[in-house]
């Protein structure tokens, strides 16, 4: 199992601060994406930027696909510009394959889990890893499932001295905290929006 499954089953199966929304999730996958293909040394950060190394095969589709779109010239991609990029309907996706893999169970009534839907992760090999994963509080696990508003505190209390992954958690926290902006930003001009037609 890779991290950003293991972040995709958490973030159904532990309750957050609030509803997990799909925009957020998507760049949390992302950012989760660079820090497994940090790992595997398919790529090095300088500062901020993505330099990729040698392309390699993983065993995961969407890990792979990951480490081909990567930007191979210079100047390089920037972490942030990696999250957006790459994160749009990437939520959607992770969910399309672990469904298809019988990771999930349970009748999607809605487009998106835990909005009216009744999908919870099944009793697999792959749940017990992310939830052994997640009670043993791997700092990186929980340190995206944080920027997510799961168990924040816990985030906090796991010491991370990678200092490459911790630039990319600190990217996906921007990153989520920017896109909330923009939501609450829509919000009330919504309500202006909507004040200016029902006002005499």
């Amino acid at each position: 199992m890779t991290t950003p499954q293991d972040l995709f089953l958490v973030s159904l199966d532990v309750p957050g601060e609030r509803p997990v929304e799909q925009g957020d999730l998507s760049l949390a996958l992302a950012g989760a994406e660079l820090i497994d293909l940090l790992g595997a040394r398919a790529l090095t950060l300088d500062g901020e930027r993505i330099v990729p190394g040698p392309v390699l095969t993983t065993g995961d589709r969407l890990l792979d696909e990951a480490g081909a779109r990567l930007v191979r010239e210079e100047p390089y991609e920037t972490v942030e510009d990696w999250l957006w990029r790459r994160g749009e309907g990437l939520a959607v996706a992770y969910r399309d394959v672990l469904e298809a893999d019988g990771q999930l169970t349970g009748k999607r009534r809605h487009w998106w889990p835990g909005r009216g839907g009744t999908e919870t992760p099944a009793d697999t090999a792959a749940r017990r890893h992310a939830t052994d994963r997640w009670d043993s509080h791997d700092p990186v696990l929980t340190g995206l499932a944080g920027t997510l508003g799961i168990e924040p505190d816990r985030a906090a209390s796991s010491g991370l001295d990678d200092e490459a992954v911790t630039t990319v958690l600190a990217a996906v926290g921007d990153a989520v905290t920017e896109l909330e902006a923009v939501r609450e930003r829509r919000r009330i001009e919504n309500i202006a929006f909507d004040n200016i037609w029902r006002a005499p």
